[in-house]
């Protein structure tokens, strides 16, 4: 039960999800990350649509596309359809909803700006990072600590949408402090599994 809740995630990945694995993209888990993808566009029309930001319907479709990361990797649970594609899209979705949502705070002022854009260059250097370690071959793996600083991030723009600033801008700095600290653990990493490379070059 814990493992299939997700509070278990200790133990091999899947051989379906390591690199090198096909991608398998039609399956349920990743259907939702395709709604997700659909839910962050709508989210930010309805939110640059409003006069202010703080959109009740803006509020509710971001919470959903942000409750669903838990629904995807619940499916991939239940279902067993693991895959390659799943692996990369669930984070690389986390990062476009933070970032469409930090978005529109700054668009609108409800956070602090200075922070956001620490956060957004924080998630911009990690879809960098990313890509040149699909590149290189090198496993997507998630840190304890990046997956601690997900829900803060996402709640306090939540927060921020539905006029609750004080508690946004918390949330908001618990988050920033998780993910840089998770930022220098995912670089550390990977310098280490690029150097066998280097020293073979």
């Amino acid at each position: 039960m814990r493992r299939l809740l997700g509070i278990d995630r200790s133990g091999p990945a899947p051989p379906q999800t390591r690199a090198g694995a096909p991608l398998h993209p039609w399956t349920v888990p990743n259907l939702i990350g395709f709604l997700r993808i659909a839910l962050i566009v709508v989210f930010v029309i309805v939110a640059l649509r409003s006069s202010d930001g703080r959109s009740g319907l803006a509020a509710t479709v971001f919470a959903v596309a942000a409750g669903s990361d838990y629904a995807d990797g619940l499916a991939a649970r239940l279902t067993g359809q693991y895959s390659r594609l799943g692996t990369i899209l669930d984070p690389l979705v986390d990062r476009a909803l933070i970032l469409a949502g930090v978005a529109v705070c700054w668009d609108f002022s409800l956070l602090p700006r200075w922070a956001i854009g620490v956060l957004a260059a924080r998630e911009l250097l990690m879809l960098i990072a990313s890509q040149v370690a699909l590149r290189r071959g090198l496993p997507l793996e998630i840190n304890w600590l990046g997956r601690a600083s997900v829900w803060p991030l996402m709640a306090a723009i939540f927060f921020a949408l539905a006029a609750v600033g004080d508690l946004a801008r918390v949330l908001l700095y618990i988050g920033i402090a998780l993910s840089l600290a998770a930022t220098v653990l995912y670089l550390r990493t990977g310098l280490r599994e690029l150097r066998p490379d280097a020293a073979s070059s």
